[in-house]
């Protein structure tokens, strides 16, 4: 069981995504609020990978804001990743 904590990962430069998250409300669930210079081409590629990174490590109340500038597929896994790791999610041996 983990106690999750608000943290965040990545910077508003081009080609990065910063990633904000907070606890989400018991039985709220993944909430992912986006802003992306490419919402309407990719908007929801980018939620689903995000949302897939939370998946794999069994978050269920979570929200995430997510303030993209172009930020590449692996880009977004990494900062959400961190995110995670910062929170309090995920062991940092793990992030190895």
């Amino acid at each position: 069981m983990y106690e999750l904590k608000p943290a965040q990962a990545g910077t508003l430069e081009s080609n990065d995504i910063m990633i904000t998250v907070a606890p989400g409300p018991i039985g709220s669930g993944v909430v992912i609020e986006l802003e992306s210079i490419v919402l309407a081409q990719y908007g929801q590629a980018i939620k689903k990978t995000i949302a897939g990174v939370i998946g794999e490590h069994n978050i269920t109340d979570i929200y995430v804001k997510a303030v993209d500038r172009g930020a590449l597929d692996c880009t977004i896994k990494a900062r959400t990743l961190a995110a995670l790791g910062r929170a309090g999610v995920i062991a940092s041996k793990e992030l190895i």
